[in-house]
C-alpha cells in the first residue's frame, strides 16, 4: 500500500489542543501538510492554528465533542469543505481518571469509555468513507501501552484502550479482506510528559504522574508522521513500553507482581491535589494549551530505530557480517 508524502496530505487530528495532539499538528504543518485540528477546547485550538499560521503552515480548527457522532462527522466534513479531501485521520482525544475501581463511579467509567473508546470508533466511522473515496489513506489511532498491559488505579482508562485494540483488529482484517487500501495503525505510547497529569481527575489525594521513565510528546508525534507515510500495523512508543509489552507476553504473573510492588507509588507525586480540583473529565479546562508537562524525559532508542528501518537493517547486517568474520577468524586460528 502506497500512502501520499506528508506534504501532499490533508490530515485531521482529533484531540489537538494540547500534548501529543498539539505537537503532532505542529509537525504535520511544518512538513507541509494541511491540517484540520479538533478538540473540545476552542481557545486551545485557536492558539494552535495561530501558531501554525505564523510559521507559514495551513490549519483550520473545528471544536467537537467526540461523544457525539454528528460532531465527529463534522470534522471530516470540514476537511472536505476546506481542502477537498481527507488523506489521514489521527485520533488522540482522551481523558483520564486516577482512582481505584471501587472509588470510580458508574458515570465516570462511562464518560471515559464514551470519550476514549466510542470517540475513536466514531472517528473511524466518520473518516473511512472519505479515505475509501480518495482511493488510499491512513487511520491512525493513538491508544496506549495500556492496551497491552493495564496499570492499577486506571481501570476505566485501561478498559478504553483495550477496547481500541479490539475494534482496530477487527476493522483492519475486514479492510484487508475487502482489499480496501486504507492503512490501520494503533500507536501505543508508554508514559508521555504531557499536561494530562494536570488535567486528569484524581482521587489519590496528590497530583498523579506517569510511571517512569517518561518520554517526550515529540517522540510520539514523529512516530505518527512516520506511519502516515509508511503503513504499519501497530507500534509501541518508548523503550519501557516495549519492555512491559514483552514481559506481558512472556509472564503476565510476573508483571502482576511488579505492578503490585511498584505500580501504585510510581503514579503518585508528593504534590497535594484534591478530588475537587478542576479537571477535564466532563468539560475542558483552560491553562494547559501546551505540548509538554513538567516531568523530565528521556530519549527512546527503540522508537528511533522503529522510524529508521533502513538504519536498523543496516545495523543488523553489519552485526551479522562482523559475527561471520569473527567465526571465520576463529576457525582459521584453530
Amino acid at each position: 500500500m502506497q500512502l501520499k508524502p506528508i506534504n501532499q496530505q490533508v490530515v485531521a487530528i482529533v484531540g489537538a489542543s494540547s500534548g501529543i495532539g498539539r505537537e503532532t499538528a505542529l509537525q504535520f504543518a511544518r512538513e507541509g501538510a494541511k491540517v484540520i485540528v479538533s478538540a473540545r477546547n476552542q481557545a486551545g485550538l485557536d492558539s494552535l492554528v495561530e501558531e501554525i499560521r505564523q510559521a507559514g503552515g495551513d490549519a483550520t480548527a473545528i471544536a467537537a465533542d467526540v461523544r457525539e457522532f454528528r460532531q465527529v462527522q463534522a470534522i471530516a466534513d470540514k476537511a472536505i469543505q476546506q481542502y477537498g479531501r481527507l488523506d489521514t485521520w489521527v485520533h488522540l482525544a482522551a481523558v483520564e481518571l486516577y482512582a481505584s475501581f471501587e472509588q470510580t463511579t458508574p458515570e465516570e467509567f462511562k464518560q471515559i469509555i464514551d470519550i476514549n473508546l466510542m470517540g475513536q470508533v466514531f472517528g473511524a466511522m466518520a473518516a473511512l468513507p472519505h479515505l475509501k473515496r480518495e482511493g488510499r489513506g491512513a487511520l491512525i489511532h493513538v491508544s496506549s501501552v495500556e492496551a497491552i498491559r493495564a496499570l492499577p488505579l486506571q481501570s476505566a482508562y485501561a478498559s478504553s484502550k483495550h477496547g481500541i485494540n479490539g475494534f482496530l483488529e477487527s476493522l483492519r482484517v475486514e479492510l484487508m479482506h475487502d482489499k480496501v487500501p486504507v492503512s490501520v495503525t494503533e500507536v501505543q505510547p508508554a508514559s508521555i510528559n504531557t499536561p494530562v497529569f494536570d488535567k486528569a481527575r484524581t482521587k489519590l489525594g496528590v497530583k498523579p504522574m506517569g510511571v517512569p521513565p517518561l518520554y517526550a510528546p515529540a517522540d510520539v508525534a514523529k512516530v505518527i508522521l512516520y506511519v502516515a507515510e509508511h503503513p504499519t500495523r501497530d507500534i509501541v512508543v518508548g523503550d519501557a513500553g516495549k519492555a512491559i509489552a514483552l514481559l506481558q507476553r512472556l509472564s503476565p504473573q510476573l508483571v502482576d507482581a511488579f505492578m503490585r510492588q511498584s505500580g501504585f507509588e510510581a503514579q503518585r507525586t508528593d504534590k497535594p491535589k484534591s478530588e475537587n480540583a478542576p479537571d477535564n473529565l466532563y468539560e475542558p479546562i483552560s491553562g494547559y494549551d501546551q505540548v509538554n508537562g513538567e516531568f523530565p524525559t528521556q530519549p527512546s532508542l527503540t522508537t528511533w530505530l522503529d522510524t529508521h528501518p533502513t538504519v536498523t537493517w543496516g545495523a543488523i547486517a553489519a552485526t551479522a557480517a562482523l559475527g561471520a568474520a569473527a567465526l571465520l577468524g576463529w576457525g582459521n586460528e584453530v
